[in-house]
């Protein structure tokens, strides 16, 4: 059997114009940190540096320990230093950044590390020191599903933040976005994006 965590995990799941508080349990990702615009260079580097560990570690997951699983869908934190640069001027070359691929917690840091050792020989001219093996706790997050162009997704968390306010809840953590679609294959406004804050009771 695949494992399946999109379909099996509820932190993938959720509604369109519906704001739902929910628990979000501790959860392990590879990670590779950065600055700059969504659609910059430095961005896309780390999708195409994640993606070959993450599927390194699935086949070994599969060939190893028996463990098949699909490869999660790509998520990102976004923030910035002074929040008026993510929140009011929008300037995307001061926004800061963590890409995130989901990994199973049967994947461990001496399996990570055997991977990664295989797959500097395999692929030498793939920049590897970057990704880290991480878990994030969010705890209890405020998310809905947004569906359009990233461009227009401002108003929808204008309206998920007051939302979470008038739920008692002020604001945590960092702006969480998860992507069920590839925007590669998917018209804009089509894409499908799991929008999250983390909160705490106020």
């Amino acid at each position: 059997m695949k494992t399946d965590f999109k379909k099996s995990l509820k932190s993938y799941k959720s509604k369109q114009n519906k704001f739902e508080i929910i628990e979000i349990p501790k959860i392990q990702y590879l990670m590779i940190d950065g600055q700059g615009s969504p659609g910059g260079k430095s961005f896309g580097q780390a999708i195409q540096t994640l993606y070959p560990v993450a599927y390194r570690l699935k086949f070994y997951s599969k060939n190893n320990l028996n463990k098949d699983y699909v490869v999660p869908p790509l998520e990102a934190l976004w923030w910035a230093e002074n929040m008026e640069y993510y929140d009011t001027l929008r300037d995307k070359s001061k926004w800061l950044w963590s890409t995130l691929l989901m990994t199973p917690d049967w994947i461990d840091s001496e399996i990570f590390n055997k991977v990664l050792a295989e797959l500097r020989n395999k692929k030498p001219n793939l920049d590897l020191s970057t990704v880290e093996l991480k878990e994030l706790t969010e705890d209890k997050v405020i998310q809905t599903l947004y569906v359009g162009p990233y461009e227009d997704e401002g108003p929808v968390i204008k309206e998920m933040h007051a939302a979470a306010k008038e739920k008692g809840y002020k604001l945590t953590g960092k702006h969480h976005e998860i992507y069920l679609s590839d925007f590669r294959k998917v018209a804009p406004e089509k894409l499908k994006t799991i929008l999250r804050q983390p909160v705490i009771k106020s």
